[in-house]
């Protein structure tokens, strides 16, 4: 104890001299002449110092830790009420360094209450469902909106904590602030000891299609069953220990709703109480499939294992004899999930359930269970479709990071579009019923579904093993798996728009509604751009474009498997991306992740050169070609046609020696200064000018300006008089010493007729007017249209609405 408060001793007055001279060094450096700005100034000032728990190549430090929290959780799902009761024994392990007198508690279902901080803090006519009052403009509130504000007044929801205690049922004492709780300990927690809370809770679901939760039930008024079905998406349902840092301690900031979720890694074991013909899906393995399967059922799941294409283990004649029962009996599904950061479940009597086994091989974990759960609702899209993707998700994602650690990976249809947690994910995509009794479903459908389960299950991946930050980060997880999801969605169709090219984000980056992708989630303008498209396309461009494959997935790579099951912070991963790839990426960090600049590279001119011979011969008649080149004045020109005669012509003996020469004529004293230029040169300056001279290349000047202020390569292709093209990568650091305006001499064999600036679209240039030399016309469309008489200046008519026929509930729905 007293070695390890000494090397904290150290560190903590490393960190502050360090902290000190970083803000000297920092204050001293000011550009106060010129105009220039360094877009390559290194982030050591920015980022967090390096110390024994984060090393400067980002890894791991030598003494790094994290917390750890266990759960048993015995939990009944009350159906006809909604509600589920619970009680959970958490054992908690203080790996860190400090001694704790209290232990912060994250109740996410208070952000359902009424008098929660995020409904509070709610403003009117910032988001779709709202707008604001204008002059002869009414307000709006959709009936959406409304639906949800009177659900959460109808209804008691947020936690309800009947009792927390320690290991020997003894009361604890605890505060509730907002969607955390805080447990005081009766004795503070050294470094190195555990202790157990126990704690009896209880809450009314919320209906996700009213409140748009990240889980919730649905209800299916239409079933056989008398008063219908639920499906339940069970998710932020038990009381999780808050994580606790060596970069923030406590991470209590509250749930606002979109910032998601920082925890600690565990082992799980939950047993859950349900009605005994509802199907469980859940986080983590089956401990009991003979209690709550059929034998029929049980094979199925084991022929499951070697099926080269998914196996019904429930089948739809199974899930559709269930719906329309119901009974009063009960059965315990009981899982286990071992060193996972999240537990969440579904349940309900309307799902099937496919599986089939994922033989990826390794010493780890060699068979992976890929299953799906979903209802009628879900169709043929989900027979086909949903476990597939799955596998095909892990066998991408593997390949970019580490072999999948879980035994199980699970896609389960319910109100939720789309949400993770470990070995299980919440997708939403459904069939449309038709009138013939029939299911369909639409291309887009189909797409947002394969797309849907790839991100999800991606998300396992990261943040469930590669457990970043998402309250403060949404990028680290959002845009990653964007990423990866892109990667595995173009090897699944390359036709489908995943939405993660560098094209993809080109209207919002050059919007004023954007902010850094280092701004803390629930202060970003507009999320889905921010924290999944932004990162996406930047990673793309580093992985296609500064980087190359090799390179980046090599330290794409290096970054997931060394923060597996570990805390990264984008300063890991700054570090570990340039570290790995041996390259200096801070330029592109400080552009793409910490300002709101966007690419925007004009070509402005080109100017093509000759190099002089210095042989006046040769040069000077050169001279005379260009001067006779240029236009003849329209002076003379008309003159000339009108036949007019000049004075030197009609008086011929007055002309001259300098009326025979023009001032292109070379003279002998010409001559001989080009032979004593030649004498004076080197033998090495000699045989450089004379190889020039004889290959007599074309020497082209490119002036570029940088219009949007991210510096990037500039990706030039020039297209040849022969009509073949030759590609020119011009790196980043061409924009080091002048970040607006640079020029850049190119010499070429063949004669270049034109240039253009990335012209594959590789680096989400936001104008392509400006990409090409000569400029280029940029094809468009034009379309016919009838024109509209206008009719508000026509008088309403209420002579003839007073004659219109009211209709009841039996008229069609036609207007008259």
């Amino acid at each position: 104890m007293q070695r390890t408060s000494f090397w904290l001793a150290c560190a903590a007055i490393a960190v502050v001299s360090f902290g000190a001279n970083e803000s000297a060094e920092a204050s001293a450096i000011k550009q106060t002449k010129g105009q220039f700005e360094d877009k390559f100034r290194q982030l050591d000032e920015v980022l967090p110092t390096p110390n024994v728990y984060r090393s400067a190549a980002g890894e791991p430090g030598e003494r790094y830790w994290q917390q750890r929290a266990d759960y048993e959780i015995d939990v009944r799902l009350n159906e006809e009420l909604r509600r589920l009761d619970a009680s959970e024994t958490i054992t908690y392990h203080n790996n860190s360094p400090y001694t704790l007198k209290y232990i912060w508690i994250q109740l996410d279902q208070n952000i359902f209450r009424n008098d929660s901080r995020a409904e509070r803090s709610a403003t009117f006519g910032s988001h779709p469902e709202t707008d604001l009052a204008g002059i002869d403009k009414p307000a709006r509130i959709s009936l959406g909106e409304l639906r949800r504000q009177q659900f959460m007044t109808d209804n008691e929801l947020g936690f309800a904590i009947d009792k927390v205690t320690n290991g020997v049922g003894d009361a604890l004492s605890f505060t509730i602030v907002g969607t955390n709780m805080r447990v005081d300990l009766p004795e503070p927690l050294a470094p190195g000891a555990q202790t157990t809370l126990g704690i009896d809770f209880g809450f009314n679901i919320v209906e996700e299609d009213a409140v748009g939760a990240r889980a919730g039930y649905e209800h299916f008024p239409d079933d056989a069953r008398e008063g219908g079905n639920d499906i339940f998406l069970i998710a932020q349902w038990y009381p999780r220990v808050a994580a606790f840092t060596d970069y923030e301690a406590w991470t209590n900031k509250e749930f606002l709703g979109r910032g998601e979720f920082t925890m600690e890694f565990g082992d799980f074991a939950v047993n859950i109480d349900v009605p005994a013909d509802h199907i469980v899906s859940a986080s983590g393995v089956l401990q009991n499939p003979d209690a709550v399967l059929t034998d029929e059922q049980q094979r199925r799941l084991k022929e499951a294992e070697t099926a080269e294409r998914p196996v019904f283990v429930v089948t739809a004649e199974e899930a559709l004899e269930n719906e329309k029962a119901g009974t009063d009996e009960r059965k315990t599904w009981r899982f286990v999930a071992e060193n996972v950061r999240d537990f969440a479940w579904a349940s309900s009597r309307k799902f099937m359930w496919d599986a089939k086994g994922y033989q990826q091989g390794g010493d780890v974990q060699p068979l992976v269970m890929a299953m799906s759960f979903f209802p009628k609702e879900g169709g043929d899209l989900w027979k086909k479709y949903s476990t597939e993707s799955v596998i095909h998700t892990m066998d991408v994602y593997s390949r970019f990071s580490f072999d999948y650690p879980y035994p199980t990976a699970q896609s389960v249809n319910g109100p939720v579009g789309g949400m993770e947690y470990p070995m299980i994910t919440f997708n939403g995509p459904r069939t449309e019923l038709q009138d013939d009794g029939t299911r369909t479903y639409s291309l887009a459908e189909k797409r947002f579904l394969i797309g849907v389960v790839i991100h999800e299950i991606g998300h396992i991946y990261f943040p469930m093993i590669v457990n970043s930050d998402e309250r403060q980060w949404t990028w680290m997880d959002e845009g990653l798996n964007s990423f990866l999801d892109g990667v595995a969605g173009r090897e699944w169709d390359p036709t489908i728009p995943w939405g993660v090219e560098p094209r993809s984000i080109i209207d919002y980056m050059k919007s004023s509604v954007q902010v850094p992708i280092m701004t803390q989630s629930d202060s970003v303008l507009r999320l889905g751009p921010n924290a999944y498209t932004k990162p996406a396309a930047a990673l793309n461009i580093l992985r296609e474009v500064i980087l190359g494959r090799d390179l980046f997935d090599f330290a794409f790579r290096e970054y997931a498997q060394r923060w597996m099951f570990k805390r990264p912070t984008p300063a890991d991963f700054f570090r570990t991306m340039e570290e790995a790839s041996g390259v200096d990426l801070d330029w592109f960090w400080r552009g793409w992740f910490y300002s709101t600049d966007h690419v925007d590279i004009s070509l402005d001119r080109v100017f093509k050169l000759q190099l002089d011979t210095q042989d006046p011969d040769i040069d000077w008649e050169r001279r005379r070609q260009e001067e006779a080149d240029k236009p003849v004045s329209f002076f003379v020109r008309r003159n000339e046609i009108e036949g007019r005669k000049t004075w030197v012509e009609l008086n011929s003996d007055v002309r001259d020696f300098y009326d025979e020469n023009d001032r292109f004529t070379v003279t002998n004293k010409q001559r001989n200064a080009y032979q004593k230029f030649l004498e004076k040169l080197e033998p090495w300056e000699r045989r450089v000018f004379d190889r020039a001279i004889a290959e007599d290349k074309n020497y082209y000047v490119l002036d570029f300006s940088n219009v949007g202020g991210l510096v990037m390569p500039i990706l030039l292709q020039m297209t040849y008089a022969d009509g073949s093209t030759e590609d020119y990568r011009i790196p980043a650091e061409i924009w080091r010493r002048d970040a607006k305006n640079v020029s850049k001499l190119i010499v070429t064999d063949k004669e270049v007729v034109s240039f253009a600036v990335d012209p594959n679209w590789e680096t989400a240039d936001v104008n392509i007017e400006n990409n090409y030399y000569p400029r280029k016309i940029i094809q468009s469309r034009i379309e016919a249209f009838k024109s509209e008489r206008g009719t508000d200046h026509i008088s309403r008519d209420l002579m003839q609405e007073a004659k219109t026929k009211l209709k009841d509930e039996s008229d069609d729905n036609n207007d008259d």
